[in-house]
């Protein structure tokens, strides 16, 4: 049976019991993160939501409601350091000081920065997109790696796109900011492998989110990934989060610092 964006036959296996999990960047039902976030959760871990601000805060809980109960929530701007340490002192408390799984699902680049070309961003929009986008992950990971010590290693992953690699029009600026983020796991992995802690990324195929509202002709990029992708289809949120489980467990233990594409095979194509 062929699968749609509208059924998923995933039955996630109970792997991660007893594990502790962080996951940034839900917005709603429709979000990667939440695909992950369920993924994880279906597997037996324990999460924590963040959420940046009071504001956001409502629509996450709104997404948790009948599907996570007694879920807890904590406050996390990682464009602000005195956050960042709240947050972690939050989940220290809420995780007796161990944490196994670090989800980061954070990205942000002005309106501008998508529209017109990349020679045209401006410098503050351009550290804006790189401080949220990029560097927000070594910024996690900094603090969670004491956390992740003492539950003796753990598994960061984070969400990026083929923009990185490839030019994607209308992505612009996120192209760049990805590329940075793809690097940064690498280097991530590399510093924090002896504490047997894996960096890795997860490429997502095009999903429709509240992110990729922004991006223009987002519709009609959806319809050329499916057209041109092996497996005819757009991917499935399910499909990203049974990936994400996949990176979370110990099956992926000897992965680190890589890239792994979920998008139906689109990268693979020249054209």
């Amino acid at each position: 049976m062929t699968m749609t964006e509208e059924q998923s036959t995933i039955e996630f296996p109970k792997i991660l019991k007893g594990k502790k999990a962080l996951v940034s960047g839900v917005a709603n039902k429709r979000s990667i993160a939440w695909g992950i976030a369920q993924a994880l959760h279906s597997a037996g871990a324990e999460i924590i939501f963040s959420y940046q601000n009071e504001r956001l805060k409502p629509e996450v809980e709104k997404t948790l409601e009948g599907s996570i109960d007694n879920a807890k929530l904590v406050e996390l701007d990682v464009g602000n350091d005195e956050s960042l340490d709240s947050a972690f002192e939050n989940i220290v408390s809420s995780f007796g000081g161990k944490l196994d799984i670090l989800v980061h699902c954070l990205a942000f680049a002005p309106r501008e920065t998508l529209q017109g070309g990349y020679v045209d961003t401006l410098r503050d929009h351009y550290a804006i997109a790189q401080d949220v986008s990029s560097y927000s992950l070594a910024a996690m990971a900094r603090k969670a790696r004491p956390l992740m010590q003492s539950a003796g290693g753990g598994s960061i992953i984070t969400l990026t796109y083929l923009g990185a690699e490839k030019v994607v029009p209308n992505y612009n600026m996120m192209g760049i900011a990805k590329a940075a983020l793809e690097a940064g796991t690498r280097y991530l992995a590399a510093d924090l492998g002896v504490d047997n802690i894996r960096v890795n990324a997860i490429s997502a195929g095009p999903v429709k989110t509240l992110a990729a509202r922004g991006i223009s002709d987002f519709t009609k990029m959806l319809n050329k990934h499916a057209e041109v992708a092996p497996l005819k289809r757009n991917v499935l949120v399910e499909e990203i989060g049974g990936t994400a489980l996949f990176l979370a467990s110990p099956l992926s233990g000897g992965i680190t610092g890589e890239v792994l594409h979920v998008d139906c095979g689109y990268s693979i194509m020249a054209m």
